[in-house]
């Protein structure tokens, strides 16, 4: 769990302890206005931004605050504090949308994939997303089952993909793993970021592609017992 940055609450209204913050008094109509969901999506958003900036520790609710235009209170009335702010922000990180392309072929699939992703990671925001990821991950277990949730739904395509790949004839292993495809690539992005390494070329997914289908092609040698 993230370290908490929260104001102390304020003191309950004599005789309004038996209500819920939630409940209107008896008779009376509900009070206030609806929150305005552009203001919460711009407190994400500036939230996001500075995560990505900073990292947990050096982002402020103050800033959040000023970076989204509005006011701490308009922060408070959603998030008890920072980290369950932090918490939202990293998940919503990870709720991205991932193409799955259906190209007729493994490696026409595979390839696609690849290259969407070594585009985004040579990014300087997709560096940052993947240290964030990565350092966040380490530290709460939140942010790690958001970065599980993504992983799992990664594999789950490319499941899909080797599916397809088997249903047209292709000489796919049974026992392919795609949980193991997903992190062996995951794990080559998080080394040269955390390293400062420069990420793989655009140009270099096909030969990655290469390693990917090596591992998980039926081969018809017949001196490899492995491959009957």
């Amino acid at each position: 769990m993230f370290a908490s940055e929260r104001e102390p609450p304020s003191a309950p209204r004599p005789g309004s302890e038996t209500r819920t913050a939630l409940e209107p008094e008896p008779g009376s109509a509900r009070r206030g206005r609806p929150r305005n969901p552009e203001v919460e999506a711009r407190i994400m958003q500036s939230a996001i931004g500075l995560l990505l900036e900073r990292g947990f520790d050096k982002m402020t609710i103050d800033d959040v605050a000023a970076a989204a235009g509005v006011g701490k209170a308009s922060i408070y009335r959603r998030w008890p504090g920072k980290a369950e702010l932090a918490e939202d922000a990293l998940a919503g990180l990870f709720d991205v949308q991932i193409p799955d392309p259906d190209t007729g072929t493994l490696r026409g699939d595979l390839e696609h994939a690849y290259r969407d992703t070594l585009a985004f990671a040579a990014t300087p925001g997709g560096v940052e997303f993947i240290r964030l990821a990565v350092t966040e991950a380490c530290r709460a277990p939140a942010a790690a089952a958001a970065y599980r949730r993504y992983l799992r739904h990664r594999a789950d395509l490319t499941a899909a993909a080797l599916d397809r790949a088997r249903r047209r004839a292709e000489p796919v292993r049974a026992d392919a793993d795609a949980q193991l495809l997903v992190e062996w690539l995951a794990g080559v992005l998080i080394v040269r970021a955390i390293t400062g390494q420069p990420m793989p070329a655009v140009e270099h997914a096909g030969a990655l592609v290469d390693i990917t289908l090596h591992g998980v092609t039926i081969r018809t040698r017949p001196d490899n017992p492995r491959n009957a």
